[in-house]
């Protein structure tokens, strides 16, 4: 068995984005403190398709719902682009190609829920995906137009977060 995700160090973030200490991954969720968040979005080479995913049901956060960032919590000591490369490999066994950074964004549910500084990449790729079991349930490539469009439907599970943040990718979208 592996190390509880609950007691996982993470880094601890002040409102503006600067790093203030670390605590456990349970307490960040319990006292609603802010976080880092490194997550890429994987799209095809050509950029017509990205790559969508299932979590897995046993998630400490959004289980089961759908993403489409590789992502995961900025570490102590670790910088954002590091994390983001690190859970692009973790989840989807994607390693070694270059990420661009995309935008930084506030996220915050208000009292007693989640607030992260999301912090966004992107990167290309036409190569296999290997899932980890522990996180990803599922995945698959989706036209990019079909995820716009599944996203205009709000009842569609979606991480919100994730939702936050594809949808400023698109409105900044010119590519």
């Amino acid at each position: 068995m592996g190390v509880d995700p609950a007691a996982e160090p993470v880094a601890v973030y002040d409102a503006g984005g600067t790093v203030v200490g670390v605590a456990p991954r349970g307490e960040v969720y319990a006292r609603s403190l802010w976080h880092g968040v490194g997550g890429v979005l994987l799209r095809s080479g050509d950029g017509t398709r990205v790559y969508v995913h299932r979590r897995t049901a046993t998630k400490l956060v959004m289980p089961g719902l759908h993403d489409c960032w590789a992502g995961g919590v900025v570490g102590p000591g670790e910088d954002p682009v590091g994390t983001a490369g690190r859970e692009l490999a973790e989840e989807l066994g994607v390693n070694g190609v270059p990420l661009r950074r995309l935008f930084t964004l506030a996220y915050d549910e208000g009292a007693g829920g989640l607030r992260s500084h999301l912090f966004a990449f992107e990167a290309r790729y036409d190569g296999p995906v290997h899932h980890q079991p522990e996180e990803v349930a599922d995945g698959w490539w989706m036209p990019v137009e079909e995820l716009r469009a599944r996203l205009a439907d709000p009842s569609w599970p979606f991480v919100p977060d994730g939702r936050m943040l594809v949808e400023r990718w698109f409105a900044d979208r010119t590519s």
